[in-house]
C-alpha cells in the first residue's frame, strides 16, 4: 500500500484512512475560478463546488479495464470482508470533509475566485463515493450512505456491477451507477480483464438488480466508448438498457488519462460528435432519446422522456 498511497497522495489524494480517501474534482476547482462546470451539474443540478469524491475502496477492484486511468498492477485485491480494522463510516465522512478544506485553502488567493462558493464548498453536500476502487467491495457501505443521508448530504454511487448480491440490498443512495463497457460477452473479456470468470452473467445479473431498485432510487447506466474497441453493436448496449430499465444513461468518451495511456492509443478517444452519432444508434436500438449533452466531457445522457424532477433542487 505504500507505493500507492506515495503516488495517489503526489497527485493530491487526501487519505482518510487505510483504505479511503478524498480528492478534489477538477470540475470543482473550475466551478470555484469561474470556469464552467461539469456535465452532473448541467445534466442533474449536482453543484460542483459542493461535490465531495471520495472512495472508501483504495486499491480494491475485481476488474482490471484496459481504458482505468489507475495503475492495475497496484492492486490490492479483490476482496474487503477480511479486513478487521476498517475504516468507519463516520471517520471516512468527518476526514473527509476536513481533508476537502484542506485542499481548497490554497484557493483563497486566486485571482478568479468565487468567494461565495469557496464558503460554501466547505460544508460539502454531494458524495461521490467512486473516484478509485469498487466502492461495493467496502462492508460498511450500507452504513457509509444512511449516515451522509442523515446529515442531509446527497449520495452518488459507482458500481462495476459485479456484486448483484450487494445491489440487491443496497441502502439506496441518491442516484446509483453501474458501468457498463462493452455491448456482448466477447468485447467484454477484452474490455474488462475481470478476475471474475462469471463477470459477464454477474454484471447482467446486477442490471437486473437495478430495474428492482428503480421504485426506490435514481438510476443511471454509463458507458465508456473506446473508439475500435467497443464502439459496435448498439443492439448489444441497448440489451443493457432494456435489462435494468435504468432512468439514466450517460454515454460518455473514454478520455486518454492516467496509466490508461500505456494501454490505449490516443485515436481510442472518440470526439463528441462520434459519441453522439454512436448514441444516436443506441436511441434507435432502444427507443431512448438523446435528452442533454455536454461537448467538453463528450458525453451525451439519455432517457425515456425528459422530466421535470431530472434536474434535482436542493
Amino acid at each position: 500500500m505504500d507505493m500507492l498511497k506515495e503516488k495517489l497522495e503526489k497527485q493530491q489524494y487526501i487519505f482518510t484512512g487505510d483504505h479511503s480517501a478524498v480528492k478534489i474534482c477538477t470540475w470543482t476547482k473550475k466551478s470555484l475560478t469561474g470556469k464552467g462546470v461539469c456535465y452532473k451539474q448541467k445534466f442533474y443540478g449536482i453543484r460542483c463546488h459542493l461535490c465531495c469524491q471520495i472512495s472508501p475502496a483504495v486499491g480494491y477492484c475485481q476488474n482490471q479495464c484496459i481504458f482505468c486511468w489507475r495503475e492495475l498492477d497496484l492492486t490490492r485485491g479483490q476482496d474487503m470482508s477480511a479486513i478487521d480494522d476498517l475504516d468507519l463510516p463516520e471517520d471516512i465522512i468527518r476526514k473527509s470533509i476536513a481533508g476537502q478544506i484542506k485542499l481548497l485553502n490554497g484557493f483563497g488567493g486566486h485571482p478568479d475566485i468565487d468567494r461565495t462558493k469557496l464558503d460554501e464548498s466547505k460544508e460539502p453536500m454531494h458524495f461521490a463515493i467512486s473516484l478509485t476502487g469498487e466502492p461495493l467491495l467496502y462492508p460498511k457501505l450500507n452504513s457509509l450512505i444512511k449516515a451522509l443521508h442523515d446529515m442531509g448530504k446527497t449520495t452518488f454511487v459507482v458500481t462495476n456491477g459485479q456484486l448483484p448480491e450487494v445491489i440487491e440490498g443496497l441502502e439506496p443512495p441518491t442516484q446509483l451507477y453501474i458501468s457498463v463497457d462493452a455491448p456482448n460477452e466477447s468485447i467484454f473479456r477484452k474490455v474488462e480483464h475481470s478476475h471474475n470468470k462469471d463477470a459477464w452473467e454477474r454484471l447482467n445479473l446486477s442490471l437486473e438488480m437495478m430495474k428492482k431498485l428503480n421504485d426506490r432510487t435514481r438510476t443511471s447506466l454509463r458507458f465508456t466508448i473506446i473508439k475500435g474497441i467497443n464502439d459496435t453493436d448498439p443492439e448489444g448496449w441497448a440489451e443493457a438498457i432494456r435489462k435494468s430499465e435504468s432512468m439514466f444513461v450517460e454515454v460518455k468518451a473514454y478520455m486518454f488519462v492516467g496509466s490508461s495511456r500505456f494501454r490505449l492509443k490516443l485515436e481510442n478517444m472518440p470526439r463528441h460528435h462520434e459519441v453522439k452519432e454512436f448514441a444516436e444508434r443506441i436511441c434507435e436500438a432502444s427507443g431512448y432519446k438523446i435528452i442533454d449533452e455536454k461537448e467538453e466531457s463528450r458525453v451525451v445522457l439519455l432517457m425515456k422522456e425528459d422530466r421535470p424532477d431530472r434536474i434535482m433542487q436542493f
